[in-house]
């Protein structure tokens, strides 16, 4: 409560995620076996499976963490997803970044309340949503995506999330070495952001234009599938000269079976996703210092007998057309990479889904504003 006595405003999203169930919502559904269901709260319809039905009516209007029994007799505990149930689940058009991930991402990366982060590589909006979650209302997420599709997919997905769009949320369709001079970001200047995030194919192209819009001392992390992008990008980053030496890590969870006196390791985990590679910015002008640290013998082609004389790898320059991703397999064709191609038909379904949720998600959060609304007036003593 502020110093006059009057609340403030929640921020975007809150609101949604306490309180009685509201139709709009999503909500996730457990089975006695432990398998999940999610489904959006609609007046009149029905929840079926093969062993009983239900009708959404039952829940709307019922606290959070309550149980519903079908037909058959089934009983099924009812819960808002988390951020990262929502994630594994909502409709995608491209892969998501895991929940693991993306909580190293706003980790590692330092992503505070009020920063200004560079997102490139949007796909289905699953690291938009924590990043968003970490800036807060007050903070900025400049969001750029190749495929307009997709981010019809994110768009979606994250207005369903918050019940409805993000005021910290620019979201721009276009490539990233283009599109991100006109954002108003500048290091010159003294407007540069905070923070970087690549989720792309090729992020070593990507260095000198988030270098010129990334504040001294800001951080850059890039997430990519392969070694060999892993290297390239860690190699041309010391080639730039722009930036700190380069830490590279990958994460891996196991679960832990936990019955009594059972308690073992799960059979399965969530092994290799995705590698995170980080460096911060240098100021302008400065040299980073150099490596005491000798490469391996074989670590560069000079070093393989037979192989062409090398001092150091060569800097990435943006544009550069050899050895890049060309453009139709960047947009789904399949590279040398790892992507794997993406139907467009796959896409359009997830655009309608997350689109459907979202207007949803809105209903719901408008219709929690107003009964927050209906009880301010009523509450007595006040204007």
């Amino acid at each position: 409560m502020t110093t006059d006595g009057a609340h403030p405003a929640a921020p975007t999203g809150a609101a949604t995620r306490r309180g009685p169930l509201r139709a709009g919502e999503r909500v996730q559904l457990t089975d006695p076996r432990g398998r999940r269901h999610t489904i959006t709260l609609t007046p009149g319809k029905e929840f079926h499976t093969h062993r009983g039905r239900f009708a959404h009516d039952e829940l709307i209007g019922r606290p959070d963490g309550t149980t519903v029994t079908n037909s058959a007799g089934v009983q099924y505990l009812v819960l808002r997803p988390l951020l990262a149930d929502f994630v594994l689940s909502m409709p995608r058009g491209a892969a998501v970044v895991y929940p693991k991930d993306a909580g190293q991402v706003v980790q590692m990366a330092d992503v505070f309340p009020g920063a200004v982060v560079v997102e490139a590589g949007v796909g289905s909006g699953a690291l938009t949503m924590s990043l968003l979650r970490a800036v807060g209302d007050g903070g900025a997420v400049h969001s750029f995506e190749r495929r307009e599709d997709f981010a019809d997919v994110a768009r979606g997905n994250v207005e369903t999330f918050f019940g409805g769009p993000h005021p910290a949320w620019r979201l721009t369709v276009g490539d990233l070495v283009e599109a991100l001079p006109a954002a108003g970001l500048s290091a010159a200047d003294g407007t540069g952001a905070d923070r970087a995030v690549l989720d792309m194919l090729a992020p070593w192209e990507c260095l000198d234009v988030v270098a010129d819009a990334l504040a001294p001392g800001g951080v850059l992390i890039c997430y990519v599938a392969t070694a060999t992008q892993l290297s390239r990008v860690a190699e041309a980053a010391r080639a730039s000269g722009r930036w700190t030496e380069p830490e590279a890590w990958e994460s891996m969870v196991r679960g832990w079976h936990l019955e009594g006196l059972a308690v073992r390791p799960e059979h399965r985990m969530v092994g290799h996703t995705g590698f995170l590679v980080t460096t911060r910015r240098l100021a302008d002008g400065v040299r980073p210092p150099v490596r005491k640290r000798r490469p391996a013998p074989g670590a560069y082609a000079g070093d393989v007998p037979g192989a062409a004389p090398t001092d150091a790898p060569e800097a990435v320059e943006p544009g550069d057309d050899t050895d890049t991703v060309d453009e139709a397999a960047a947009a789904g064709a399949g590279t040398e990479y790892g992507d794997r191609p993406v139907s467009d038909r796959k896409v359009r379904k997830a655009a309608r889904e997350a689109a459907a949720g979202a207007a949803a998600s809105r209903e719901a959060a408008r219709a929690t504003a107003d009964a927050d609304a209906g009880a301010e007036r009523e509450e007595p003593g006040t204007a």
